[in-house]
């Protein structure tokens, strides 16, 4: 399985529009190889190089394992359509939150989790809940990841 987006490549500079001091608006991306028997997607968006810790940009859950990808600028709803649920990132809001380091270029990981099961649960979760739930039914793991500075 792959996630990847148009606006970078893995391991690139992320965007300026896709963070803070831009636009602020979601990265689009794109799903390749959803493993078979993948039930739903979810997906973790998180800042491990921020000076208190990891920090999480974006938590969605219960995305349609035929779904192909997701478009830049995904509203701030706790549900999309498709039933996609969105969680609070550490901003404290729900949905995206683009990278804003307050230092230094800084590493963001796009994580896409496929699942045995859907998760048709309340919008709302941290990813540590969204982990909690997940455990024993992650199919297969992707990761892409990108680079921002101010």
């Amino acid at each position: 399985m792959f996630v990847r987006s148009p606006a970078f490549e893995n391991g690139d500079q992320i965007p300026f529009e896709y963070g803070c001091h831009g636009s602020d608006i979601s990265i689009p991306l794109v799903f390749e190889n959803v493993p078979e028997g993948t039930r739903s997607l979810a997906l973790i968006m998180d800042d491990p190089d921020a000076p208190a810790g990891i920090f999480v940009h974006w938590v969605a859950y219960n995305i349609p394992s035929d779904l192909h990808g997701l478009p830049e600028n995904i509203p701030g709803a706790p549900v999309l359509a498709d039933g996609i649920r969105q969680g609070i990132n550490d901003f404290g809001k729900t949905g995206y939150g683009g990278p804003c380091p307050p230092d230094r270029p800084h590493r963001y990981f796009i994580k896409l989790y496929a699942l045995d099961i859907p998760l048709e649960l309340d919008p709302g979760l941290s990813k540590e809940q969204l982990l909690g739930v997940m455990r024993g039914h992650v199919i297969e793991e992707a990761e892409l990841m990108g680079i921002y500075a101010r």
